[in-house]
């Protein structure tokens, strides 16, 4: 496989995974989903993080983190307190309850996604291609990205 290839396979991979996730309750549009997956992600990874530091580690535009930060507060993903050092900012960090969105997307599949994407398939091409994916997430983890560029 070429870099080309792993390339436009990674835009395929996220337009199906932004396919599979439900559409919001609260009659937010879709749209933007990997940038708040992303942004959410890293909070979770490092809690009591600012939008500063989210925006450095992942390389967006504070801008967009920003947006992403509103987004995830106020469907209850992320919490935010003061930071006693600087009251300024703010310090991100996972509810530690479960809100209704997402016990929903953990709860989603990729497989009407993945069925829709192949076209015309076979149950055994479907199951193929979900095993192959579930490799591929087992060995190329949102940590990985770490170890390929240096300033991580």
């Amino acid at each position: 496989m070429t870099p080309v290839e792993i390339i436009l396979l990674g835009r395929t991979l996220m337009k199906i995974g932004e396919q599979a996730l439900p559409t919001p309750e609260d009659g937010t549009p879709p749209g933007g989903e990997r940038t708040v997956v992303i942004v959410m992600t890293d909070i979770y990874q490092n809690p009591g993080t600012t939008v500063g530091e989210v925006a450095r580690r992942t390389g967006l535009p504070q801008s967009a983190v920003s947006g992403s930060v509103a987004r995830l507060r106020s469907v209850g993903s992320v919490i935010s307190e003061p930071d006693p050092r600087d009251r300024r900012r703010q310090l991100l960090g996972r509810n530690p309850n479960l809100t209704p969105r997402r016990r929903t997307v953990a709860a989603a599949t990729v497989d009407d996604a993945v069925a829709g994407a192949l076209g015309e398939h076979t149950p055994t091409d479907l199951a193929t291609v979900l095993s192959a994916l579930e490799t591929l997430g087992e060995w190329l983890t949102p940590q990985t990205i770490t170890r390929l560029r240096p300033d991580a």
